[in-house]
C-alpha cells in the first residue's frame, strides 16, 4: 500500500521504543489478543462516561457511534485472530493505563473529573495510534499492515474528538493546561516501564 507521509500531530513527547515494533512481531497472538481487550476495554469506558455525563447533549451525540465503532474493532481483531488459526487469550493488566490513573489527584470535583476523563481517553488514543503506526512500518506482512494501519486512522480521529470535546466544555487555556500536565506525566513514566512485545502499551 502506497500512502503519503503520516502528518497527524499527536503531540506525544516520547515516542514508543522502536524494540517495541520487533519484539511484536514475534508474539502475535499475544499483541492481537492484548488489543481485542484493549478495544473491548475502550468501550466500556466511553460507555461509563456516557452514563456519568447523561445530561450533556454533544457527549451522548458523539460517543454513542464510538462505542459500536469499538465494539466493532474488538470483533474485527476476533475475525483476524480466527483467520490466522489463532485464539484469544486470556485478559492481563495494563500497566500503562495502571500507571496512567494513578495521574488523577485524589479528591477532584466533578468537572475536574471529567475533564481528565476526556484527556485521558484522548492520551490513550494517541499513544495507541502511535504505536499502531509503528506496527503498520514496520510489520513484514502485508495483511497486517493494511490492518492496522485501518487502526492507526481510526485512533487518530478518537484523539482529535476527545480533545475537541474537552474544548466544548472547557475553555481552552484550562484545555492546554490540563493536556500539558497529562503530556508530561506519561513522558514522566514512560521510559521506566518494560519494553514488552506482548502488550499493546
Amino acid at each position: 500500500m502506497h500512502v503519503s507521509k503520516d502528518k497527524t500531530t499527536l503531540g506525544l513527547q516520547l515516542p514508543t521504543d522502536p524494540r517495541w515494533a520487533n519484539l511484536a512481531k514475534f508474539s502475535l497472538q499475544d499483541i492481537l489478543t492484548d488489543h481485542a481487550f484493549c478495544e473491548q476495554k475502550a468501550a466500556s469506558t466511553i460507555i461509563s462516561i456516557i452514563q456519568m455525563h447523561s445530561d450533556k447533549e454533544e457527549i451522548v451525540e458523539a460517543l454513542s457511534p464510538v462505542v459500536s465503532e469499538e465494539w466493532g474493532h474488538f470483533r474485527m481483531v476476533l475475525s483476524k485472530l480466527k483467520e490466522r488459526g489463532l485464539k484469544l487469550g486470556i485478559q492481563r493488566p495494563d500497566e500503562y493505563v495502571k500507571k496512567l490513573m494513578k495521574g488523577k489527584p485524589k479528591g477532584q470535583g466533578r468537572d475536574q473529573l471529567f475533564l481528565d476523563q476526556l484527556l485521558i481517553c484522548a492520551l490513550i488514543e494517541a499513544r495507541s495510534c502511535e504505536r499502531f503506526k509503528q506496527l503498520w512500518q514496520n510489520l513484514n506482512d502485508a495483511d497486517l499492515q493494511d490492518f492496522y494501519y485501518t487502526f492507526m486512522v481510526a485512533e487518530a480521529q478518537h484523539y482529535k474528538l476527545f480533545l475537541k470535546l474537552a474544548r466544548t466544555y472547557f475553555k481552552e487555556e484550562i484545555v492546554k493546561e490540563r493536556w500539558q500536565y497529562w503530556l508530561d506525566y506519561e513522558a514522566s513514566f514512560i521510559p521506566h516501564l518494560e519494553v514488552r512485545g506482548d502488550r499493546m502499551h
